[in-house]
């Protein structure tokens, strides 16, 4: 007889974090859970195969506002966005052995209320933790940021901060292509080295090496800044507005600078917004999901034409997220950071 119940291992949040997190924040748990769903649900029961780390995560593990739902229970599974395979559904959009992507546990299987925020995966000829990166949340955030808000033209000099991770690398091959000049910041040789050999980026520098931020950026566009895609914020944005050009775009997706502290730091020059007219636009990519299917048939042409490489950092076995999850915020990451937990 089948079995009624699998092992199912989950990565419990221990407490809400203050400061830097560690991995005593975060334990492996390991469990029980009976394969069926209640009656006259739509719930669907599904197998985690990849765990997307990302840095909004960091804002649901403290007791306070966050522009992403639900905040972490302590005590309860962490949950975030995966790829997974569907083992019972109650729900006429999805079937057994259908692929999904969508917010899910970070645990071995995972029964999602209603089928909420699932997406089928239509397309399996490229690798399905593409759907966490390039094809995921990431790479409709890069899209909407350049192409949507930053109103880009040819011949324009964009820059952006953190730009070996998961949306950087992205906006700044979107910039190539669309006829840009564009240099990215990140925080290791070897970061700075893939940024120019392997994502065609015409410059980057390694912002750890620089004492001085304004003269920095002065050094690489001595002709200004018309675009800055923003990831960082504090120190990095206050040398930015001081290069941005008159009527420059700034799109913020992120400020992972301030992620981990009780406040947040002051810009002192935030004038220059004024003086420079410059447009900032934050945004939350939840607003524009409508955009999503334009957004993956585009994309997925250029991955398959080879115009687009991307960029993963794959760590094995859930029993590894939470280790993957810290290093994110000490840099030690390269490219999109996955966890597999199996194959399909």
């Amino acid at each position: 007889m089948a079995s009624t119940e699998v092992n199912n291992n989950q990565v419990i949040l221990k407490d809400y974090i203050t400061g830097m997190p560690k991995l005593s924040h975060m334990l492996l748990k390991s469990t029980k859970l009976p394969l069926q769903l209640k009656d006259g649900s739509q719930d669907v029961l599904a197998k985690n195969l990849y765990l997307s780390c990302d840095p909004y995560m960091r804002g649901c593990m403290r007791n306070l506002p966050s522009y992403f739902t639900p905040i972490f229970t302590p005590g309860s599974v962490i949950n975030g966005y995966g790829v997974a395979k569907v083992v019972i559904s109650n729900h006429p959009d999805f079937k057994e052995d259908d692929l999904v992507m969508g917010i899910t546990g970070w645990e071995e299987y995972s029964i999602i209320p209603g089928g909420n925020q699932l997406q089928k995966i239509r397309y399996t000829d490229i690798p399905l933790s593409y759907y966490l990166g390039i094809l995921g949340m990431p790479g409709l955030t890069a899209y909407v940021g350049f192409y949507d808000l930053s109103s880009p033209k040819a011949g324009e000099k964009v820059f952006i901060s953190a730009a070996s991770g998961a949306v950087g690398q992205l906006v700044g091959q979107f910039a190539k292509m669309h006829g840009c000049y564009v240099v990215g910041s990140a925080g290791s040789k070897q970061k700075v080295e893939l940024l120019k050999d392997r994502l065609g980026f015409d410059d980057a520098f390694n912002y750890k090496e620089e004492l001085d931020l304004h003269a920095t950026l002065k050094r690489y566009f001595p002709n200004g800044i018309d675009i800055y895609f923003e990831n960082v914020g504090s120190k990095m944005l206050e040398a930015v507005l001081e290069n941005m050009n008159l009527h420059g775009r700034i799109a913020a997706c992120g400020m992972i600078s301030e992620y981990n502290l009780e406040e947040g730091q002051g810009i002192r020059n935030i004038s220059r917004v004024i003086s420079k007219r410059i447009k900032i636009q934050g945004f939350i990519i939840h607003d524009y999901w409508h955009m999503y299917p334009q957004f993956v048939e585009k994309v997925r042409g250029s991955i398959k034409e080879g115009k687009i490489v991307y960029v993963e950092d794959i760590a094995d076995g859930l029993e590894n997220a939470p280790a993957a999850f810290v290093g994110l915020f000490e840099g030690k990451n390269i490219g999109k950071q996955v966890v597999r937990i199996c194959d399909e």
